[in-house]
C-alpha cells in the first residue's frame, strides 16, 4: 500500500457509487467555477439513501483521485477528458489497491499498461511525484529551496478537522464533553486555547452544540491569527477582508462582544453568510459594510484599533483542504494576485490609526506573497514598522498560513 494513501481499507462495490464519484469529478475538471468542497456537497445531498460508510467511500475516493490527478494521468498514459474519467477512476482503484466490482463503466478500459506502470513504482518527475503542475513545481523550489518537496507531502495528506469553541457560549472542555455527548471523539491542542480537534472525520454541522452556536469549524493555524492581531475588549477593529467570518467571529469572541467591528467584503453573499453565523454564535458586536466603492474605505480612514488584512492569496498553504485549487490557478494567477496584494496593504493600510495595529496575513507558502510584500510594504511606507512575523508551514500539521504583526508609528 503506498503510504500517501490513507490506510483504510475502501471498497468501491456499489455501482451508484463510481457514478456519482464520476459525475462529481466531471463537474469539477470541466465545469467552469466548480469547487470540489461544493460539488461533493450537492452530491451527498442528492442521495440522502447513502449510508455513513457510502458517504466516506465518496468522499474519500473523490477527493484523493482531485490531489492525485497528475500522477494517475501518468498511470493512465494519457490527460483527463470528459470521455475518460472511468479509466482515471480504475488507476486510482489500482494504484490504492482498493476492491472494486467491474461495473459496465469500466468494460473496455485497458488496465494491463496502468499495472505495467505501477509495478516499477517510479515516477520520471517530481511534478509527478506530487501532483502538481509543472510551472507549480518549479515555483516551489524557487521561493522555498530544498525544503519545498516536504511541505509539499504534508499538503498533500488529508486536512485533520478542526474546531474553534465559541469562547461566548463555552469552553474546550464543554465542547468536547457536549460533543462526545453525541458520539463525536475530540481532544484539545496543545498551544491552540481554542482548538479542539475531531479523532476521525464526522459531518459536525449536524450536531447540537453546532446549531447552539458553541464552535466553528476553523483550522488551527487560522485560529492563530485572531491572538496574533492582539485585540482588547473596547477596541475599534476592521476586519477588511472579511469573507464569510470565521477570523471575524474568532475575534468577537477574543473581544467578549465588547467594542466594534466592522467587516468588509467585496462579496454581499459572504457578509449575509457572516450575519447568519454570528448570529448563531451570539457574535453582536459586529456591524457588516459591503465594499461597494473606495468611499467605504476612505471614511474608515485614521479610525481602526486594530486592523486585520487577511489578503486575498494563492491559497498554496491550504491544499490539503482545496487540492482542486492548484488545477485551477496558474503563475499568472498568482503574478496577478500579488500586485493585488500590495494595493490592498496601501489603500487599507490607512484606516489605522496612529498607534494602531495590523495584521497583514495569508493562506500562502510562498515569501513572494508573504514577507516580501510587507518588505517592499514597509519600504514604501515610513510611517509603519514590523513587531514580528511568523510563518506556519504545512508540515507542522495543520494549514500554512504567514501572518505580520505591523504598527502605525506617525
Amino acid at each position: 500500500m503506498q503510504t500517501e494513501i490513507a490506510e483504510a481499507i475502501m471498497e468501491l462495490i456499489h455501482r451508484n457509487l463510481a457514478i456519482g464519484i464520476h459525475d462529481a469529478l466531471q463537474e469539477t475538471f470541466f465545469e467552469k467555477n466548480k469547487y470540489a468542497d461544493k460539488v461533493i456537497e450537492r452530491l451527498l445531498k442528492a442521495n440522502k439513501k447513502w449510508g455513513s460508510q457510502d458517504r466516506a467511500v465518496v468522499s474519500e475516493i473523490f477527493y484523493n483521485i482531485i490531489r492525485w490527478k497528475k500522477r494517475l494521468e501518468y498511470y493512465m498514459g494519457e490527460g483527463v477528458k470528459p470521455n475518460n474519467i472511468y479509466k482515471l477512476i480504475i488507476a486510482y482503484l489500482l494504484w490504492s489497491k482498493t476492491n472494486y466490482k467491474k461495473f459496465e463503466e469500466f468494460d473496455g478500459i485497458k488496465i494491463a499498461d496502468i499495472l505495467t506502470k505501477l509495478k516499477k513504482n517510479t515516477v520520471p518527475t517530481k511534478a509527478i511525484e506530487h501532483s502538481i503542475p509543472d510551472w507549480l513545481a518549479e515555483t516551489l523550489e524557487k521561493e522555498l529551496g530544498s525544503g519545498w518537496e516536504k511541505e509539499m507531502k504534508a499538503l498533500n495528506e488529508q486536512a485533520p478537522t478542526v474546531l474553534r469553541a465559541n469562547s461566548l457560549r463555552t469552553t474546550t472542555k464543554e465542547l468536547i464533553s457536549d460533543l462526545s455527548d453525541e458520539n463525536i471523539v475530540s481532544y484539545s491542542v496543545k498551544n491552540y486555547p481554542d482548538a479542539v480537534q475531531l479523532e476521525e472525520k464526522k459531518n459536525v454541522f449536524l450536531t447540537t452544540a453546532f446549531k447552539e452556536g458553541l464552535f466553528e469549524v476553523q483550522d488551527a493555524s487560522s485560529q492563530k491569527i485572531g491572538y496574533f492581531l492582539d485585540v482588547k475588549e473596547g477596541q475599534r477593529v476592521v476586519d477588511a477582508c472579511a469573507g464569510a467570518g470565521g477570523k471575524t467571529l474568532h475575534l468577537a469572541a477574543l473581544m467578549k462582544n465588547k467594542g466594534q467591528i466592522i467587516a468588509l467584503d467585496i462579496f454581499e453573499w459572504k457578509l449575509a453568510e457572516l450575519k447568519r453565523r454570528a448570529k448563531r454564535a451570539g457574535a453582536h458586536n459586529i456591524e457588516t459594510r459591503m465594499i461597494s466603492d473606495n468611499k467605504v474605505i476612505k471614511r474608515l480612514y485614521d479610525k481602526a484599533d486594530r486592523l486585520l488584512i487577511d489578503a486575498p492569496c494563492s491559497g498554496l498553504g491550504v491544499l490539503k483542504r482545496n487540492p482542486d485549487s492548484k488545477w485551477k490557478i496558474d503563475q499568472e494567477f498568482i503574478d496577478r494576485i500579488k500586485k493585488e496584494q500590495q494595493q490592498i496593504l496601501q489603500d487599507y493600510s490607512k484606516m489605522l490609526k496612529k498607534g494602531g495595529k495590523m495584521v497583514y496575513a495569508t493562506c500562502s507558502i510562498l515569501p513572494s506573497e508573504n514577507n516580501e510584500q510587507v518588505e517592499e510594504f514597509l519600504k514604501n511606507n515610513p510611517g509603519f514598522k514590523m513587531l514580528k512575523d511568523e510563518k506556519v508551514m504545512p508540515s507542522t500539521g495543520y494549514d500554512g498560513f504567514y501572518m505580520a504583526l505591523i504598527e502605525r508609528v506617525s
